[in-house]
This record gives structure tokens, C-alpha cells and sequence, in this order.
């Protein structure tokens, strides 16, 4: 395996933490609470290797191709678009670091209401970057393949 092979190894993660989330869900909604909590957990250290993976990717496309990320270049109507969602996603993903570590550090402080407060906007902004994510991945790599480096 080579640091190229790490866009799909990452939508693979993203997709994984999209299933664990909504069985987490599930599991809280059927008040399966260790199910829920290990279904979480899951989540997190999924969520951990991809930010790993991602990180050392980009590290790893700036050493050999001199820039960090694959520009969007074709088609152009549709660049806008990706852009968006793109623009979405990063928002999203900044925002959910500190509110995954606090509805994590509620939980084991079994501070339970005020984890339930928090999980309701954690939970769907965390989905949506996990789904974005894997969006991103089938419209850089798959659907309109970019050239790395984005020449």
C-alpha cells in the first residue's frame, strides 16, 4: 500500500463511521446503552484513523507533488458545486473536533443530560461530514477523476 492508495482507504473510514454513528443511534434510541457506548467508541477511533490517514496523505502530496490536495478542475460547470460541498464538509469538519471531545468528555464524566444536550448537534453534524466526506472522495477520485496535485 502507498500514501495513494489512503483517498480510498479514508472514504472506506468515513463510510464505516457513518454506519457505527447511526447504529449508535439506534442502539441510544432502543436504550441499549452499552451497545450505543461501543458503537461510539468505534465511531471515534474510526474517525481517529481517518484523521491519521488524512493528514499523513496530505503531508505525503505536498512532499511529491507540491501541493497538499487534488485541485477540482473538470468539468468547470460542475466545480462550483464541489466547491460547495467541499466548503461544507471543512466547516463542518472543524466544528466537530471540539464537539466530538465534549460529548465524549460528558459521557465518561457520566454527565448523561448534559451529553444528551450536546450529542443533538453532534450527532448529525458528525454524520454529515462523514457522508460528505465520502461524497468528496466519489467526485475527486471516481466520478470526475482529478489529476493529483490538481496540474
Amino acid at each position: 500500500m502507498t500514501y495513494t492508495d489512503l483517498p480510498l482507504v479514508n472514504a472506506c473510514l468515513n463510510t464505516t463511521c457513518t454506519v457505527l454513528l447511526v447504529l449508535g443511534w439506534v442502539h441510544i434510541r432502543a436504550e441499549r446503552k452499552v451497545a450505543h457506548r461501543n458503537c461510539m467508541i468505534a465511531a471515534l477511533c474510526t474517525s481517529t484513523a481517518f484523521l491519521a490517514c488524512y493528514l499523513y496523505y496530505h503531508w505525503k502530496m505536498q512532499q511529491v507533488h507540491g501541493a497538499a490536495h487534488t485541485k477540482f478542475v473538470d468539468p468547470a460547470w460542475f466545480r462550483p458545486i464541489y466547491l460547495t460541498i467541499l466548503f461544507t464538509h471543512l466547516v463542518g469538519a472543524i466544528a466537530i473536533v471540539p464537539l466530538v471531545l465534549l460529548t465524549v468528555s460528558r459521557a465518561a464524566k457520566e454527565r448523561f443530560e448534559a451529553h444528551k444536550a450536546i450529542a443533538r448537534w453532534t450527532l448529525p453534524i458528525w454524520l454529515y461530514v462523514s457522508v460528505t466526506g465520502v461524497v468528496i472522495y466519489l467526485l475527486l477520485y471516481q466520478v470526475y477523476p482529478q489529476v493529483p496535485g490538481g496540474k
